[in-house]
C-alpha cells in the first residue's frame, strides 16, 4: 500500500485536497492516463508470462509519452513541474555526474553544528537511526516474503549481512554526498521478475554505473512511467496480507493491521513498524501473555516509546 500510494502520487492520480487531505486528480491529463494505461499493460503482459513485463511496461508508457508530447498533449512547464520526457543531450558531458559529485559533494563534511548543538545532534542522529533501521527491517522482510526466503517461522537468514550491506552503503553514500543509500521497498520489482540472489544486485550496480554515461535518457523517464511498476508490484505485495490471522489472537490482529495502514497514511514504513509494535505489546501485556513477548520486541517497544516522546516534545519529526 505504501509503495502504491508513493507512485500514484508521483503520477498526480492522487492529489492533495484541503477538504478531504487526498483526492483524485485530473483524470483527463496526460500522466494520470498513461500511468493508468501503463498498469493495464503491465497487467495483460504479466496474465500472458511474458519476461520482463513491467520493464516494458515502463518503457511503453515512457513511449507514449513520447508521442504525447510530440503532438502537443503533454504540455512542458518546468514552473510546474512538468519536463519534458524527451531526452535532452544539449551540453551533454559523458563526466558530468562526476564532475558534479567531485565538486559539490563529495567529502563535503561541515562538522560546526555539532559543536554548538550537541543535545539537538544527538536527537536527530537518532531520527535519522530509527528511519533508516526500521525502514530497512520492513523492506527486507516485504521484499524477502515476496521472494519466499522466509523461514517457516516468518525470520530471514542471515539477516544481519543484508543489514551490514544496508549500513556500509548508507555510511558511503553520505560521504559522496548522495541522499541515504539504503535498502528500497522498490526492489520487490526485481524479486517479481524472478531475482532471488546476490547476483540481481551486483546487476543492478553494474547496470546504474552504465547509465551514469546515459543520463540524460534516465533523466527523461517520467514518473508517471514508473507509477505502473510501483503499484502492480504493490499488487503482488499485497496477498501477503491473506497470511494475517484475524481470528485467534487480537494483538497479533491490530499490531498487523497498524502496521498496514499506518505505512501508506503516515507515509512512512518506519511509523508502521512503531505502531504495529507499540499496539502489539501492549494487547499481548494487557491479555495476560507477557510470555510470548521477545526480548527484541521489548527493546523495539522502548525504543518507540522513546520515539514518540522525543516528536511530542518538538525535539524531532
Amino acid at each position: 500500500m505504501f509503495i502504491v500510494i508513493v507512485g500514484l502520487k508521483g503520477a498526480n492520480v492522487i492529489v492533495d485536497n484541503p477538504s478531504t487531505l487526498v483526492g483524485l486528480g485530473n483524470l483527463g491529463s496526460p500522466d494520470v492516463v498513461l500511468s493508468l494505461v501503463g498498469i493495464l499493460i503491465i497487467a495483460a503482459l504479466w496474465h500472458f508470462k511474458v519476461k520482463g513485463a513491467i520493464l516494458i511496461g515502463i518503457v511503453a508508457t515512457w513511449c507514449f509519452g513520447i508521442i504525447a508530447e510530440l503532438t502537443g498533449w503533454y504540455q512542458v512547464n518546468p514552473d510546474l513541474g512538468v519536463y519534458s520526457v524527451i531526452p535532452n543531450f544539449n551540453n551533454y558531458s559523458v563526466f558530468a555526474p562526476v564532475e558534479t559529485m567531485a565538486k559539490e559533494t563529495f567529502f563535503k563534511f561541515d562538522f560546526s553544528y555539532i559543536a554548538s548543538n550537541t543535545v539537538n545532534f544527538f536527537v536527530i542522529l537518532f531520527a535519522f537511526l530509527f528511519v533508516d533501521l526500521f525502514d530497512t527491517v520492513g523492506t527486507l522482510i516485504g521484499v524477502a516474503q515476496e521472494g519466499k526466503m522466509l523461514n517457516d517461522r516468518g525470520e530471514l537468514p542471515r539477516v544481519g549481512r543484508a543489514l551490514m550491506a544496508d549500513a556500509v552503503g548508507t555510511v558511503c553514500g553520505s560521504v559522496l554526498g548522495t541522499s541515504t543509500v539504503t535498502s528500497y521497498v522498490e526492489s520487490t520489482t526485481g524479486v517479481a521478475e524472478g531475482g532471488r540472489t546476490g547476483l540481481t544486485a551486483l546487476t543492478s550496480a553494474v547496470l546504474f554505473l552504465l547509465s551514469l554515461p546515459l543520463y540524460p535518457i534516465f533523466l527523461a523517464i517520467p514518473s508517471f512511467a514508473t507509477t505502473p511498476a510501483l503499484v502492480f508490484v504493490g499488487l503482488l505485495m499485497l496477498k501477503n496480507v491473506t497470511r494475517m490471522d484475524f481470528e485467534s489472537d487480537i494483538a497479533d490482529s491490530v499490531g498487523g493491521f497498524f502496521a498496514v495502514i499506518m505505512m501508506p497514511f503516515s507515509y512512512s514504513i518506519a511509523n508502521g513498524i512503531m505502531f504495529g509494535i507499540i499496539s502489539w505489546v501492549i494487547l499481548k501485556v494487557v491479555t495476560g501473555k507477557v510470555k510470548e513477548i521477545h526480548p527484541v520486541m521489548w527493546v523495539s517497544f522502548g525504543l518507540f516509546v522513546l520515539r514518540i516522546v522525543t516528536i511530542i516534545l518538538g525535539l524531532s519529526s
